[in-house]
């Protein structure tokens, strides 16, 4: 049984608590899916979300208000569950993040589909030659023939193949660097956009190369102004950088109760593995990072829901801590495991496999640290 006392924390709100209580008894009920079919299974997991009403947290409806903490709780008990059903609600999120803060009307009309579960989304942002630096995007749109054509590449792109829609961040020119960014609504089916490869990483996720040819799209496709593309980018990262911190705290939390249950049941010398001075530390090492990412990520999630206006520094620490504690709690729960550990078909090995992209994507550890360093010093 996983830790919810942190739910009695004050970072939280009753809705907050019967959310979490809910998802968790649905989660049990439904999860983990078959993945030997990763696409199948990442389409199956978003009409399921979808239609039982979670993916609603991933978006804001007109008036409404997107809820952090409500975010982070869903990606924690998710990725407790089944890693791959958390990887589906969050690209339902992020796909749409810039469209939920920054979309018209119209465009807010793949909102809907996202958050009840009928269209796929995506975030094209990294490039081969620009993953952390956003600065080097060379993807270029020119208004022409009574819109935008856009040619370029980006890769790494999640859902990439499986999405209906891509959100994507473009040159348009009105400034060097970061400030001659916008912002794209790009369906998949543009003539133009081809899934130039797909791409195998070690907890399989649909991951894709998109190549843009000439692609069309209207002057209703730009999100915000021109030139806000950079902003807009940041301002959806803010959001869900700490919510890839809270997916940590799911995977740790995981980590930490297949431990706890290996050390009192496996006996050397006549006793349990609990009972040595040396696991026992083990076992405290790992229960202070996982609520000291737990105090950062709540803590970021609560400041955006009380109305600070940018929380980069938050998201930041929040997304550094609880991943790299995630990353030493999976590590020390395989190691506990000894061989079981390494071995396929065992919760920790699936975990040590899922925990490690965490640390890049989103912004990559250094980069986190460079944010909080340049926080502090200016």
């Amino acid at each position: 049984m996983a830790d919810r006392s942190f739910l009695d924390w004050p970072f939280f709100e009753a809705q907050h608590r019967e959310l979490a209580l809910a998802l968790d008894a649905w989660c049990a009920a439904n999860l983990p899916v078959d993945h030997s079919d990763v696409d199948g299974a990442c389409r199956s997991l978003v009409a399921l979300l979808g239609r039982d009403g979670w993916l609603r947290q991933t978006g804001a409806g007109q008036g409404e208000r997107l809820d952090l903490r409500s975010l982070c709780l869903t990606r924690e008990t998710l990725a407790r569950h089944d890693g791959l059903a958390d990887f589906a609600f969050a690209m339902q999120g992020l796909g749409m993040g810039a469209v939920s803060l920054f979309g018209t009307p119209d465009q807010r009309r793949w909102l809907d589909r996202t958050r009840s579960g009928t269209a796929l989304s995506g975030f094209a942002l990294t490039e081969p030659a620009s993953g952390s630096d956003v600065a080097g995007t060379a993807t270029t749109a020119v208004r022409g023939q009574g819109g935008w054509v856009l040619n370029g590449e980006k890769t790494y792109i999640s859902n990439g193949g499986i999405a209906d829609v891509y959100v994507i961040i473009a040159r348009t020119g009105e400034g060097p660097g970061t400030r001659g960014l916008s912002a794209f609504l790009l369906p998949a089916d543009t003539p133009g956009l081809r899934v130039a490869e797909r791409i195998g990483v070690m907890a399989p996720h649909p991951l894709a190369r998109l190549v843009l040819t000439d692609c069309l799209l209207p002057e209703t496709a730009l999100i915000g102004a021109p030139g806000a593309g950079f902003r807009i980018a940041m301002s959806v990262l803010d959001v869900f950088r700490p919510t890839v911190g809270a997916a940590a705290l799911g995977f740790a939390r995981r980590a930490f109760d297949e431990a706890l249950a290996r050390v009192q049941s496996r006996r050397i010398g006549g006793q349990p593995l609990a009972a040595l001075q040396m696991v026992q530390g083990h076992i405290a090492d790992m229960a202070l990072d996982i609520d000291a990412a737990a105090l950062l990520v709540y803590r970021a999630a609560w400041a955006r829901d009380s109305g600070a206006p940018r929380i980069s520094r938050e998201a930041a620490m929040a997304k550094l801590a609880a991943t790299e504690a995630a990353q030493r709690v999976i590590d020390t729960a395989l190691q506990l495991h000894g061989g079981d550990g390494v071995r396929s078909g065992f919760a920790v090995e699936s975990l040590y496999r899922e925990i490690r992209a965490l640390r890049i994507y989103e912004g990559a550890s250094d980069v986190q640290k460079l944010i909080i360093a340049r926080s502090v010093l200016t």
